[in-house]
């Protein structure tokens, strides 16, 4: 079992009843195992055990006391719900086991989850070619999902394509409980997370309480709105070419100072259902029952199961290490997405290192690789943050020149904020990760090499502001003369800070900025691999 795993599980590990077979998908810190039923099950085991399963082990055994207290919270949540709701809509859980295995100590301690094993999401549908044409059958079967949970008075609080798993017979259900929350009146409390595209305007800058965001069933109404957008036409319903732009069009929308303009793609009978679920404020928006009668009404197609593909072939989690063709883009940010689109069991990073420093954005729904990924290009025992390593190895991956490695990155992150995502400097309009002034980051936003339709605003996320770091850096590359002295990955750096013309100029790094660069000198000396130095 590759190392890549946040829980590596061999082949043929028993917990239970189950004997592990091969990997489904991975977060941060919780994998997917497909597991079939041995033959010698106990009396006492629950009813109805199917022959095989997804297995999500989750390390409650391990890791700092912040990390578990947050895990357990979030495993508290789905548990509690998957153990009282039993839905046609809802991912089945069987059973929930605890390894005990002090020769591992890396598994002793896991909760498992045993929970039904789908044969794919719709984020992989979603990549098909040509698209699939039944998508309003399969919104349908999404709605009556949220139907029953807010019927059983909960909230989902993560709709998103990665989160609606597609069975064997073609029909749909919901997963990825750990943001959900059960009502008390007519709000729930969720943690402090979620995904931007699906989120309403007004829980994006919403204030965070002690007991988490408080949410109303509206939010769900809304994500089904922005989802069944994307599947019938394959774009979101707010401009923009990254997430922030979008988010603050959203914005803009609540406020009344930009309209809704929906694709020209989108089939008339779900015009109104879209426009409905997307009203500015959430009083405007329908409610979960009469949502359902609009949705029913311009599928026209019954319950008919929603066909999959012949023979699909659902893509795996792996560790991306092939480097792209000169030339090509690979956006660093969609690959960490794209990893985890195979299957949404709920597998929610958790970004450790930002959450002890109390940073904001500590979680999101991206597969962040181990934190053993890219050991060879970035040493893994000198302080690099584990939830960034894989922005940081697939950044200087999209690149593929010289002198842009994880290192450099690494080392200019340090420099630059000292891994802080919340940074945040007015006097030089200069915010993030990597202190990106607004306007200059407009022009690196977008992977293909486009500016963004506006001045982004701050915050700025790390998945965006780590792969922008990287475009901006392989343009300065083939800009320095060759013929300047010293270690190419320090005057890069030194060109990020200041420009490539005066670094040419000044026939190496500016005396102005000598110490920045010693300084990122240093830590390339911490972060490099041997064979790098």
């Amino acid at each position: 079992m590759t190392g890549a795993y946040a829980v590596p599980v061999p082949k043929g590990y028993r917990v239970g009843v189950w004997e592990v077979r091969e990997p489904i998908a991975t977060g941060a810190f919780g994998s997917v195992y497909a597991a079939r039923r041995t033959g010698d099950g106990d009396p006492a085991d629950p009813p109805g055990l199917p022959g095989t399963v997804a297995l999500k082990f989750l390390p409650t055994g391990t890791g700092t006391p912040r990390q578990l207290s947050h895990l357990r919270e979030l495993v508290e949540r789905e548990v509690a719900l998957l153990r009282r709701l039993r839905r046609p809509r809802l991912i089945r859980m069987y059973e929930t086991l605890t390894v005990d295995d002090p020769d591992r100590p890396e598994l002793d301690g896991a909760t498992v989850l045993v929970l039904e094993k789908a044969e794919g999401s719709l984020s992989a549908l979603l990549t098909a070619s040509p698209r699939p044409a039944a998508g309003p059958v399969l919104l349908a079967q999404i709605c009556e999902g949220l139907v029953q949970l807010h019927r059983a008075g909960w909230v989902h609080g993560d709709l998103k394509p990665a989160n609606v798993l597609l069975m064997a017979d073609g029909s749909v259900r919901l997963a990825d409980f750990n943001m959900a929350a059960e009502l008390e009146g007519t709000h729930a409390y969720t943690p402090a997370f979620a995904t931007p595209d699906y989120t309403p305007p007004e829980l994006l800058w919403s204030e965070i309480g002690e007991r988490g965001r408080r949410i109303r069933p509206s939010a769900d109404v809304w994500a089904f709105g922005v989802l069944a957008h994307l599947v019938l036409t394959g774009s979101f319903p707010l401009p923009g070419a990254t997430a922030t732009v979008r988010r603050d069009a959203a914005t803009a929308y609540a406020r009344g100072t930009a309209e809704l303009r929906l694709s020209a793609g989108l089939p008339e009978a779900w015009r109104d259902v879209v426009r409905a679920c997307l009203a500015r404020t959430h009083e405007d928006r329908l409610d979960g029952e009469a949502l359902l009668r609009r949705v029913r009404a311009a599928t026209g197609a019954g319950h008919r199961p929603f066909p999959l593909p012949r023979r699909p072939r659902w893509p795996r989690w792996h560790p991306v290490r092939r480097r792209p063709r000169r030339g090509a883009v690979v956006s660093a940010a969609a690959a960490v997405t794209a990893a985890l689109a195979a299957l949404g069991y709920g597998l929610t990073v958790w970004a450790g290192d930002a959450a002890d420093r109390g940073g904001r954005g500590a979680v999101g729904t991206a597969p962040v690789g181990a934190a053993s990924y890219g050991a060879d290009e970035l040493r893994t025992d000198r302080g690099v943050p584990p939830a960034y390593r894989l922005l940081i190895v697939e950044t200087a991956h999209d690149c593929g020149r010289a002198g842009v490695t994880p290192a450099l990155i690494a080392a200019m992150l340090k420099v630059e904020s000292d891994f802080d995502p919340d940074l945040a400097d007015p006097v030089k309009d200069e915010y993030g990760i990597a202190r990106w002034t607004p306007k200059v980051l407009r022009w690196w936003m977008n992977e293909d090499g486009t500016p963004g339709e506006t001045v982004p605003e701050p915050p700025f996320p790390p998945a965006e502001s780590i792969p922008a770091m990287g475009r901006y850096l392989c343009w300065i590359a083939p800009r320095l003369d060759p013929g300047l002295p010293g270690d190419r990955r320090v005057l890069l750096a030194a060109a990020y800070r200041t420009s490539y013309r005066k670094v040419n100029d000044a026939g190496g790094v500016p005396p102005r900025y000598r110490d920045y660069a010693a300084r990122v000198a240093h830590h390339l000396e911490e972060y490099a691999p041997p064979g790098e130095k």
